[in-house]
């Protein structure tokens, strides 16, 4: 890896450091640590800003069984902080992006305008997607240019989502505001009773932090030393946001609700809990084969669940707060849902959502290690930084094959192109059915195996850390299905 080209990450207008000083590095075995941003900003009180729902994203034409879309990405002044306007980089101008619902099987065309000064790339992350309009970190779109990402879409209903994937700058970029939600509906889903319409919520949940005038705090990578280094561990923000709200209140009757989470985040992991149960009906690949019952749910960035709430085990008057176990202070609140009216409800979570198919790892072809670790001034897959030009490994088109992951520090790691079954956690095999993911969390010092099919496209793909600091410092390998 040469120094020069990582140096070149920097500020791209979003604010200064927090005047504070450069936080050290909390180190483990040497490692470095995600570091918190201080916000200097006058910050609300939770729960006293309601909840925004991005609007859903309508086609600019439909033809030839195929649905197009226009994404305009452009900077904008938006009301994030009570009071306070704060630049961002929007699809369309806003954050996050227009959510846009899709439909299983049938081909959705999204034009991507740049109207930024900077190139960009989009990415659908969890999209069965042709190498071509899968996002490669080098395929950009410069400054005032277009490009069409035709997504087939020849898979499940899920949650999925689509954001910036520059090389290098994928952190700052999204930090900015350049993510969206991207919804994938099948017949299958649609024919079971689970909540809909305005009670099936997405919640794009992400962290960030605050300059006195509302702007976005990110550390500026250039001119200042030992900022690059201080923060290669990943950027933490102390205001939670979700929807591109702080802390924001949702009033809901007595009801089931299906929240579709999302951890948007940079570098922050989530342990999310209501004090009561919730009910876990599908995750980054669609539905589960049955619904679980969970008390609280760990998303590391990049990572999606869905999840029924029913709120009818509450009286009107009471507020359920959604919080996050692995924060402190405000950090450890999310949002609150105020319980405010009685209405019918006929949805209901059957007992068995889905047919999962289990990949059979005694037919891999083929057994590769990814070893994800630091070293020097980034972070290295298999003791390399990224390099475009090098495939780490070429998979056939059509092979099952067992991927064997081992940390250093957590890294959550999202394969592109295809989803994948996690098959054992440090040598233990999960509990429960099989189900499919396209990000998983490598907790500190742990190995995790996977096992995947590639299937119709081949091409160029990558595999990468999605704490996105991590990311954007190299922590990323090629790989082209052959």
């Amino acid at each position: 890896m040469t120094t020069t080209r990582r140096d070149v990450l920097r500020l791209l207008g979003l604010g200064a450091v927090a005047v504070a000083g450069v936080p050290g590095c909390s180190l483990i075995a040497g490692t470095p640590q995600p570091q918190l941003l201080t916000s200097a900003a006058p910050l609300p009180r939770p729960y006293a800003v309601p909840l925004p729902v991005p609007e859903v994203a309508k086609p600019v034409r439909s033809a030839g069984g195929a649905d197009f879309y226009e994404l305009t990405e452009r900077a904008a002044e938006v009301e994030v902080l009570p009071g306070l306007r704060t630049g961002i980089w929007g699809y369309g101008g806003t954050f996050p992006g227009p959510t846009i619902q899709a439909r299983a099987g049938r081909r959705t065309v999204v034009k991507l305008v740049n109207q930024l000064g900077e190139p960009t790339v989009l990415h659908l992350h969890g999209g069965h997607t042709p190498p071509e309009s899968d996002g490669f970190p080098t395929d950009l779109v410069a400054p005032g240019a277009s490009r069409e990402y035709v997504f087939p879409l020849e898979q499940r209903a899920a949650t999925l989502w689509y954001h910036d994937h520059r090389m290098d700058y994928t952190g700052p970029q999204v930090w900015r505001g350049l993510a969206g939600m991207f919804l994938v509906r099948d017949a299958e889903e649609e024919a079971l009773p689970l909540p809909a319409g305005e009670r099936d919520l997405p919640l794009l949940i992400c962290d960030r932090s605050f300059a006195a005038d509302g702007t976005m705090l990110y550390p500026a990578l250039e001119g200042r030393p030992g900022v690059r280094e201080a923060y290669m561990g990943g950027v933490l923000g102390d205001v939670i946001l979700v929807n591109g709200a702080p802390w924001p209140e949702l009033r809901v009757a007595r009801a089931r609700y299906r929240l579709r989470l999302c951890n948007a985040s940079n570098a922050r992991t989530y342990e999310l809990a209501t004090g009561g149960p919730m009910v876990q009906i599908g995750t980054d690949g669609g539905l589960l084969a049955q619904p679980r019952t969970v008390r609280q749910l760990r998303l590391a960035p990049g990572e999606r669940a869905d999840v029924v709430v029913d709120f009818s085990a509450y009286k009107v008057g009471q507020h359920v707060e959604l919080r996050n176990l692995a924060g402190e202070g405000a950090q450890a609140k999310v949002m609150r849902f105020a319980v405010d009216r009685d209405e019918s409800d006929e949805s209901s979570v059957p007992a068995r959502l889905s047919t999962v198919e289990a990949l059979d790892p005694g037919k891999a072809k083929v057994t590769r290690e990814f070893e994800f670790s630091s070293g020097g001034m980034g972070w290295l897959i298999n003791g390399k930084p990224f390099d475009p030009k090098r495939m780490e490994a070429r998979p056939r088109l059509g092979d099952i094959e067992v991927w064997r992951l081992t940390s250093d520090v957590a890294h959550p790691v999202h394969l592109h192109l295809d989803h994948f079954q996690v098959l054992t956690v440090n040598g233990e095999r999960p509990q429960g059915p099989p189900e499919w993911k396209d990000t998983v969390e490598l907790r500190e010092a742990q190995t995790v195996e996977i096992v995947t099919r590639f299937t119709d496209y081949r091409g160029r793909y990558v595999l990468h850390c999605h704490n996105l600091e991590h990311e954007d410092m190299a922590m990323m390998a090629a790989f082209e299905v052959i």
